[in-house]
């Protein structure tokens, strides 16, 4: 006897942390194609420079020079006087590296993207014990996250099919043969696309909510032998490559794709243990005990349908693999016709899983490490092997299509390692430096280059360099990182800390291609980045920061963001100046070594990235305040044009301070105390809420003298009182401030007496 029962039929569904993430601005694959096969146009040449030997004995004045033409570019190329050849400095039999791996076409933005979509659709098949795999079509994997777009873009899978648009679609794809291309194009959307669409379609209305509609059309999920193949990994197989499969192997239009793994995806953590409960479990084959309340009732009663009640036809009643759910087949979002092969999720437990948020992405180190003549051998053998030619003879043109060509394709499985951000400090630098002098006293010819100004090692600390005033060896900022790259080994678009200048030589080596944006496009490229992958940005807010993400130069330039290339030689100096984002490759297995440095104009651009990073709660690297502090405090060797420009700074952070200390005191703190902060940790002295390094003042509240903010943010420390609060300052009075700035006033004023 049946026992009548009031079931309600709202999925409980695990609702993300995150907002929804907002809609990206599609890129159509034909615009990267030509004839349907890809192509990358080359960004102009960035300028290259010449000093004569003159010219090139003061970096900083000469670089001073050609900036106002260097900076429209972002980037700029510098060839030393023939003569200057510094020697090679690294133990070679010492030196050591552990390189990191990149899987290239994980790197783009979009191709990142794509993955993280097809993720999302093989999970949701695996799911529900369907079989997934990626279709050919034109001997290229269909991108079915494009398809999906552009399906969507012309209004849905209905409205595609009723006004014929299947050949515009095509068209849109890329694909050359539209007709035929059209109709298997159809044919896959239909199959894995369409229900995958309609199930996000139906869960955003919360169907669940609603009563069933009497008609409702049966979507036919049947596994087709010809395309389909049990999978029992949690791998999307991406590439028609693996297992010898040859390109003879791919001969018809609406073959599928087997047997190769590019993106591991965890699909169930439970999946693992599922070896020998491996089938779909139905109603007939299973009871249990019923959860009722009243104590007086212990049976045992059927499977009943979570959705309509019922426990009729038992047979079509599946049971979830994840929660013991059960749901007749014809209830579910995406009703089914046949019992599925594999384990079975039900709709909530499908969605819950599809609304986990990715991992954080980023690079993982070698399980190796390498000598340097170890690390050749293998860039050498990987780049003739893939080319099929010896790799001095491999053109730079080929390499660049080539490596652009990779990053878009979602089916390519190409990695590099590459040796990045390599310290000097703990291996050496590829410049002689007085500590490798040892033994070469009397080597006039090495020494000199120890003493060189275009040594890395001796360029950001300069005399007319402000970095010099930086007590700390910050590794990469003010001494110098090394990188040894191979064939495709890439330095993703980002720019440098504060905004400052940096400086890369090639020591020897196959080239190294760059890519530059003038620091005026800045804003404009962080905004179409976001627009074009939002996704990303959505789950890491700071991505642009963690140096892991490319975006084609074409699509940047297609949006009107001005791009500039040139391939760094060996012997060659490339620049990048404040605020330029940069980014690009290595063309075969070399070494290079960079450092940043800062003349005086750099220091009113590194005030407006102090307060940018402010805005976006960036920790800064060192304190703005502090390095001018420590300028007007050693001002004497100051030229008169480098001390005008300390002194417009040294204004501005006073306007600062005198509006907000009059806020604090407006609001009623009253209480003082002079604090020295350059004593402290940095990490003891930033402000809570948007994580400056505080040096000149700082508010504290005694419910936790710990915690400190700046003068933007002090009525966000906590909710007590004014009155609780205590201001900080390291410079008090408007006496010392005036004293501060009248000698670096006195020194500014022979410029203009110049």
């Amino acid at each position: 006897m049946s026992v009548k029962r009031e079931i309600t039929s709202e999925i409980e569904i695990d609702e993300p942390n995150q907002k929804e993430c907002p809609e990206g601005k599609f890129i159509d694959p034909v615009s990267l194609m030509e004839n349907g096969k890809f192509i990358f146009n080359v960004p102009p040449e960035a300028p290259v420079f010449e000093p004569t030997a003159e010219e090139f004995k003061d970096p900083l004045q000469y670089i001073s020079k050609i900036r106002s033409v260097a900076q429209k570019h972002g980037i700029c190329k510098i060839r030393p006087p023939p003569n200057w050849n510094p020697p090679f400095s690294i133990d070679v039999d010492k030196f050591k590296f552990t390189p990191t791996i990149q899987k290239l076409n994980e790197q783009d933005a979009i191709t990142r993207v794509k993955l993280n979509f097809l993720e999302k659709v093989a999970k949701y098949w695996h799911l529900q014990g369907i079989s997934f795999k990626l279709p050919v079509l034109e001997q290229r994997v269909v991108d079915l996250y494009s398809l999906y777009k552009i399906v969507e873009f012309e209004g849905g899978f209905g409205e595609v099919c009723s006004k014929k648009k299947w050949e515009k679609v095509a068209s849109r794809m890329g694909y050359v043969c539209k007709k035929s291309s059209s109709t298997v194009l159809k044919s896959h959307y239909q199959k894995w696309l369409n229900p995958f669409s309609f199930f996000h379609a139906t869960t955003k209305d919360e169907i669940y909510n609603k009563p069933i509609a009497k008609k409702r059309k049966v979507l036919n999920i049947k596994e087709e032998n010809s395309c389909v193949s049990n999978l029992t990994t949690k791998k999307i197989k991406l590439n028609p490559d693996d297992d010898n499969d040859s390109d003879d192997n791919i001969k018809e239009e609406n073959s599928c794709v087997s047997n190769l793994t590019t993106k591991k995806i965890k699909l169930n953590p439970d999946d693992d243990n599922d070896s020998d409960d491996t089938k779909c479990k139905i109603g007939h084959l299973k009871s249990r005990k019923s959860t009722r309340s009243k104590p007086a009732v212990n049976y045992t009663e059927k499977y009943c349908c979570q959705k309509c009640g019922r426990d009729k036809s038992e047979k079509t009643i599946l049971i979830c693999h994840e929660c013991d759910s059960s749901f007749h087949m014809q209830c579910l979002i995406i009703p089914l016709t046949t019992v599925p092969k594999g384990t079975w999720r039900c709709d909530k437990c499908v969605i819950n899983e599809l609304n986990k948020p990715s991992d954080a992405f980023g690079f993982e180190p070698a399980q190796r490490q390498y000598t340097l003549q170890q690390f050749g051998e293998m860039a050498d053998k990987f780049k003739s092997k893939y080319f099929n030619m010896p790799v001095h003879l491999v053109p730079t043109d080929k390499v660049e299509q080539e490596y652009w060509k990779i990053v878009s394709s979602i089916d390519s499985t190409v990695k590099a390692e590459y040796g990045a951000d390599i310290h000097t400090v703990d291996h050496g630098s590829g410049f002689p430096t007085g500590l490798a002098l040892s033994g070469n006293e009397d080597n006039t010819f090495y020494k000199s280059y120890v003493e060189d100004h275009w040594n890395l090692n001796n360029l950001p600390i300069l005399k007319d360099s402000v970095f010099r005033f930086i007590n700390a060896d910050l590794s990469g900022l003010k001494v110098p990182w090394m990188y040894v790259g191979m064939c495709f080994s890439t330095f993703c678009w980002h720019n440098e800390d504060h905004w400052s200048y940096s400086i890369n030589y090639s020591h020897w080596g196959e080239p190294k291609t760059w890519y530059g944006i003038p620091g005026a496009s800045a804003e404009a490229f962080e905004e179409v980045m976001k627009e074009t992958a939002p996704e990303l940005f959505h789950s890491q807010p700071d991505l642009l920061h963690q140096l892991v993400t490319i975006l084609n130069p074409n699509i940047l330039m297609k949006a009107n963001i001005p791009v500039y290339r040139t391939d760094q030689n060996a012997g060659e100096f490339v620049v990048t100046f404040p605020r330029a984002y940069h980014a690009g490759f290595n063309q075969g297995f070399n070494f290079a070594e960079s450092v940043n440095f800062a003349p005086a104009d750099w220091i009113s651009i590194g005030r407006e990235c102090v307060n940018y990073y402010s805005s976006i709660k960036r920790v800064c690297v060192f304190s703005h305040d502090e390095l001018l502090f420590k300028i007007l405090k050693s001002c004497d060797g100051l030229t008169p044009k480098a001390a005008a420009l300390v002194y417009a700074d040294l204004k501005e952070m006073v306007k600062f301070e005198r509006v907000h200390r009059k806020a604090l005191s407006d609001w009623g703190i009253n209480q003082q105390l002079f604090v020295k902060f350059e004593h402290q940790e940095e990490d003891l002295r930033q402000c809570k809420i948007c994580n400056t390094t505080l040096f000149i003042s700082a508010v504290s509240c005694k419910c936790d003298q710990k915690r400190l903010a700046c003068l933007r943010h002090f009525k966000q420390l906590c909710d007590c009182p004014a009155q609780m609060h205590l201001f900080k300052y390291r410079i008090g009075s408007n006496d010392e401030f005036k004293l501060l700035r009248r000698k670096v006033k006195a020194i500014a004023q022979t410029a203009h007496e110049d």
